[in-house]
């Protein structure tokens, strides 16, 4: 197999990383400053009530449907996020093989999404 074959093998996945980057990076953008504005800045103002974000509340809202598109949005598409600009930083400045980086990035972003999406089905059904 020469270099241009394996250049367009590439190009083939490349759109679908490239989606879930930028669904990251929007998700990042959007999503996580107002919980941290939620929970790091009205939260402890007493600007919320205390019982809104209470452990059963936050519990119930956290294990169920909404709450495991909740994480998939604020964890795994900003993993997504990372992993593509790790991978794409390391090919930059020619760190390691890029087939190799890539298993490795997209491989771990998968991974800590099925962990994160795991723990909150585990409690969805527990």
């Amino acid at each position: 197999m020469n270099k241009h074959d394996n250049r367009h093998k590439q190009a083939i996945d490349e759109p679908l990383w490239w989606g879930l980057f930028s669904a990251g990076g929007v998700c990042f953008a959007v999503l996580l400053p107002a919980v941290i504005l939620f929970i790091a800045v009205l939260l402890p103002l007493g600007l919320l009530p205390a019982e809104a974000l209470s452990y059963e509340r936050a519990s119930a809202l956290l294990f169920s449907v909404p709450g495991f598109l909740f994480v998939g949005a604020v964890v795994c598409l900003p993993l997504f996020h990372a992993a593509h600009r790790l991978r794409h930083g390391m090919f930059d400045i020619s760190v390691g093989n890029d087939s190799i980086n890539k298993k490795l990035m997209y491989g771990g972003a998968a991974l800590l999404s099925i962990v994160a999406l795991g723990l909150v089905v585990a409690g969805f059904l527990g």
